[in-house]
């Protein structure tokens, strides 16, 4: 059994430095630098030790517009996109001819550039001197009129970047849930059907106790990403998110370390660990509520 036991740590010594090298280490540097006050990257240097980065990070204004754009990102886009991906994919699951066209069609924008799509949202969106947009000409053959969405309203380029999020990461998901979905025994299907119950209650029933794994799996990573988005906000209204009052939390550690404001790691590693706290809490949430309404 000895021997056993060492083999099996043998094995798992690579993960394990790799996982202390490259994320452990890290972390802990991280939380240290978040605690010296006026860190200078170029001199290795501090004048003290406090929560003062904390403080400065909690009430700087541009801090908390990334929050609150980072928390609404979350709380509308992951609800919406695990929701909708159930929908499309139990649809998928019910087709018979062309269900593998379907599939591949639903899944193209998952191997495209995020970046692409993020232009091709921003053209159709966005006026111009010589026009409003795709969206808007849609929008004013029904008597509405145009909306600035990239450079205009708060709500309105919020819409836009919940639009684009959803578009980008639901692909992804219903691709697990088609799977999930041809994974269930046939036979729980055929003893409802004998027993003459509704569609409804076998899907509520029968689909979702057996596919809840799946869909705790898309519900934590969809947290975990939506808490990390950057990129998207960057590939519709550009690198000064400040300025456009669309930053999220993971692109507010970039300006303090690399943009116009940066030079302050100090203030960025604080930021970082808020994030990870964050992302550490709604995901031991999620773990306790999955004991009750997840069924392996």
């Amino acid at each position: 059994m000895e021997t056993r036991n060492r083999t099996a740590w043998l094995y798992l010594l690579p993960a394990i430095l790799f996982l202390g090298v490259f994320m452990i280490y890290p972390l802990f540097d991280v939380l240290i630098y978040s605690f010296e006050e006026g860190y200078n990257s170029a001199a290795q240097t501090f004048f003290g030790v406090g929560g003062y980065n904390y403080a400065f990070v909690l009430h700087d204004p541009y801090f908390l517009q990334a929050l609150k754009n980072t928390f609404i990102l979350v709380l509308i886009t992951v609800p919406l996109s695990t929701g909708l991906a159930l929908l499309i994919s139990v649809g998928l699951a019910s087709i018979k001819r062309l269900r593998h066209l379907f599939q591949t069609v639903y899944f193209l924008p998952y191997v495209t550039n995020t970046l692409a799509v993020g232009l091709v949202f921003m053209i159709l969106f966005k006026k111009t001197p010589y026009t409003d947009g795709l969206v808007n000409l849609i929008l004013n053959l029904f008597g509405a009129g145009s909306v600035d969405w990239i450079d205009g309203p708060y709500w309105a380029k919020m819409f836009v970047l919940c639009f684009y999020t959803v578009w980008v990461v639901m692909p992804f998901k219903i691709l697990v849930l088609t799977s999930a979905l041809a994974s269930v025994d046939q036979t729980y299907y055929n003893a409802a059907r004998i027993d003459g119950s509704t569609r409804w209650r076998t899907f509520s029933h029968i689909t979702l106790p057996m596919i809840s794994p799946m869909l705790f799996y898309l519900v934590i990573t969809g947290f975990i990403g939506a808490f990390k988005a950057y990129s998207d906000a960057v590939a519709i209204f550009g690198t000064n998110l400040n300025a456009a009052e669309m930053n999220t939390i993971v692109g507010y550690i970039y300006d303090m370390l690399y943009g116009d404001s940066g030079g302050f790691p100090s203030y960025a590693s604080a930021a970082a660990i808020i994030l990870f706290a964050i992302v550490l809490t709604i995901t031991v949430i999620n773990l306790l509520v999955s004991r009750r309404h997840v069924h392996y």
